[in-house]
């Protein structure tokens, strides 16, 4: 007996999503290998839509003044002003062996300091 049931999409047996039915009689599980007859299928209707997005949506925006400040402020001094609390960002700008570069930017004067790691 089935540990799964209910849509037909699914596997009865290990729950995995059943491939479409094609050429052959039958549809058969690719993990576990049941099968079930294609006239199983005969009385379900499979439909499609494609939704594009609007012009609005997929348009690129301009960057807020502030973008360069998001993110987590840290407890560090900024080297121009002196004052304490900064944001990061890390990018890798060097070969994948070696460590990341750090950009901190000053939350009070936006100076901005790199770090390699």
């Amino acid at each position: 007996m089935s540990c799964f049931g209910g849509d037909p999409n699914f596997c009865p047996e290990c729950g995995n999503v059943l491939p479409l039915p094609g050429l052959h009689d039958t549809v058969t599980c690719p993990r576990c290998a049941f099968s079930i007859p294609v006239r199983e299928f005969s009385s379900q209707k499979i439909t499609s839509t494609v939704v594009f997005n609007t012009l609005e949506l997929s348009s690129v925006t301009v960057e807020d003044e502030d973008s360069e400040l998001k993110g987590a402020v840290i407890d560090r001094r900024c080297s121009r002003c002196n004052k304490e609390g900064m944001v990061y960002h890390t990018r890798q700008m060097r070969s994948a062996d070696e460590g990341q570069t750090v950009f901190f930017t000053c939350i009070h004067c936006r100076y901005q300091e790199k770090e390699d790691s």
